[in-house]
């Protein structure tokens, strides 16, 4: 019985270290912080294989070779910014998980929001055509009628032939 309690534990375990096979032994760089580094920074490139994995999770042979190039850069001095401008520049903005903001870019920052605004004005507008007409807010005062307006109104209901204001 204390066997089977193991195995969760070891499933466990390699589930959580499945990602780290993908950057081999060979690949790693002796020094911990430039690694640490590294693997920062290959956490928001993308596979252009596997388009929408990163590559340090990627076993691409093409996720490889950018891992390779990507240490290359951050032991040759290169800041973060300069990494990405080098991959940018080599491989298009498509290899960034997260595209910078741009005027080219802008649709893909502002495109979700304006869909949105878009789906909610249709939306009242439709909610407003099935409710029907708006009923006025307040009633205009009405102005009082004139005495030549009362006595066409009298004519019109038949009171003036009688002379008298009552039935």
């Amino acid at each position: 019985m204390r066997g089977f309690a193991r195995i969760p534990a070891l499933a466990l375990a390699l589930a959580l270290a499945a990602p780290a096979f993908a950057v081999q032994p060979d690949e790693m760089l002796d020094d911990p912080a430039l690694e640490a580094r590294a693997r920062a920074l290959s956490k928001d490139v993308r596979c252009l294989v596997c388009r929408n994995e990163n590559i340090d999770d990627s076993n691409a042979p093409l996720a490889r070779d950018l891992r390779i190039l990507l240490r290359e850069r951050v032991v040759a001095g290169d800041s973060d910014a300069e990494v990405k401008d080098f991959l940018v520049a080599r491989y298009g903005e498509f290899v960034l998980l997260r595209p910078r903001f741009g005027a080219h870019t802008a649709i893909l920052w502002f495109g979700p929001l304006a869909a949105l605004g878009l789906g909610l004005l249709m939306a009242r507008g439709i909610m407003r055509r099935r409710a029907g007409p708006a009923a006025p807010e307040t009633p205009e005062p009405e102005a009082p009628l004139s005495e030549e307006d009362r006595a066409r109104l009298r004519e019109l209901l038949g009171d003036g032939e009688e002379g008298g204001k009552g039935a």
